[in-house]
């Protein structure tokens, strides 16, 4: 099955990358989108670059790793393989059954959330219990919860538009209509929260209301909505003692330069350091116990001080492609009478741009520190599984997008 699976892509990827060489074909006679193909394949090649050069003086020197250099880099090129194989069998599933299994999805999602919390069977790493052991591996179900809450909120506002809309009184629509969506939410909310991971928690409910937005909200609800989760978030920094010292540590860094602030001022020294073309790939000095997570959360600032501002502009623009090219994909569906779809697109859109937009954020002193990986380039096998399976439901839309237009059914 994966064989065959396989070998259809590569015909299609052939038959596409041949005619968009000769330009025989327009855009929309094209299998699918050949240029998010091959941004996408630019970022993890940036990625696995970056994570090796972060990543060489701590595994060199550290009995988990066997004193090994290229450990991180060898764990990496693996999650991207086996993140490539699951996207080749999302690829090959049509849109009408990811609708019909999205709240199973959800649910599965949801039951792993649980599980982690159990003692004994999530691990903890610095505080966090995020992780379910899996052998030499470990999965991070909130990953998983990100990719189901954009299916789940697509498929919520298709079901329940009537009750979303304007043209319903205000009561129908905030009990039939957001009412449930919000508690649903919040449930989610309260067990990312357990973790804890703050940074989930506000991807997910940021995907998950934009959707509703774009599906038509009433108008009468958005400012409610928006209230209610400032609310919410202010309380959640007050409440809980160290978010609140991540915020002054992020407003005033270098006051405690070796405490709180320690991991912003690093990354600061770093990107400066960079200037405009960098110091050459390899010949940081950040990542050599200066930087914390400097494979992960802080890989930007790695790649700026070693590629400096040129290959940071070029990782912005891919993704700020990116994100247009879904909000593109999301329109096209909507012309072709595909709500979901259009939906779902827009939902993966806003992911990889608000996720990305934070980790940046973080790298450059202009937000607090959130825990939040760089979509496609920071080290992890459930972040990378979770990004190339979201850009195979793109893509997939997108090639649906392009049979519709074409007089094919899907």
């Amino acid at each position: 099955m994966f064989s065959a699976a396989l070998n259809d892509l590569r015909v299609r990827f052939t038959n596409a990358t041949t005619s968009a060489a000769h330009g025989r074909t327009p855009a929309a006679a094209r299998e699918f989108d050949i240029t998010l193909v091959w941004v996408v394949v630019l970022l993890l090649a940036i990625g696995l670059l970056m994570v090796y050069s972060s990543s060489i003086a701590s595994a060199s020197e550290s009995r988990l790793t066997r004193n090994s250099s290229t450990y991180f880099l060898f764990r990496q090129a693996l999650f991207v393989l086996i993140a490539i194989v699951v996207a080749l069998f999302v690829f090959d599933t049509p849109m009408k059954t990811w609708e019909r299994v999205a709240p199973w999805v959800f649910l599965a999602a949801t039951v792993l959330l649980i599980l982690v919390l159990i003692p004994g069977i999530g691990r903890v790493v610095n505080g966090a219990r995020r992780w379910i052991p899996l052998g030499p591996f470990s999965f991070q179900p909130s990953e998983m919860m990100k990719i189901a809450m954009i299916l789940f909120a697509a498929r919520y506002a298709v079901s329940k538009a009537e009750f979303l809309h304007a043209n319903q009184p205000l009561k129908q629509s905030l009990l039939r209509g957001l009412g449930p969506f919000i508690l649903i939410a919040l449930f989610v909310s309260a067990l990312l929260l357990r973790e804890p991971d703050f940074g989930a928690t506000f991807v997910v409910l940021t995907c998950g209301l934009l959707i509703l937005f774009m599906a038509g909200l009433d108008h009468r609800l958005v400012v409610p909505v928006l209230a209610l989760a400032i609310v919410s978030a202010v309380a959640l920094v007050w409440f809980e003692p160290y978010r609140l010292e991540r915020i002054f540590g992020f407003l005033d860094p270098w006051k405690q330069e070796f405490g709180k602030g320690y991991q912003l001022t690093q990354s600061l020294m770093a990107i400066g350091r960079g200037g405009i073309f960098g110091l050459g790939l390899g010949a940081g000095v950040s990542k050599h116990y200066y930087l914390p997570e400097a494979h992960t959360d802080f890989i930007l600032a790695v790649t700026a001080e070693e590629l400096g501002l040129i290959g940071v502009l070029v990782v912005v623009i891919a993704y700020a492609w990116i994100t247009w090219r879904a909000f593109k994909i999301g329109r096209e569906s909507r012309q072709n009478e595909q709500p979901f779809s259009a939906l779902t697109a827009q939902g993966i859109g806003t992911l990889f741009g608000v996720q990305s937009l934070i980790n940046i954020a973080v790298n450059m002193g202009f937000a607090p520190t959130k825990g939040l990986t760089l979509p496609l380039m920071s080290y992890g096998g459930s972040g990378m599984i979770a990004s190339l399976v979201a850009l195979s439901i793109l893509l997939r839309i997108d090639w649906e997008n392009r049979r519709l237009t074409r007089g094919f059914t899907v």
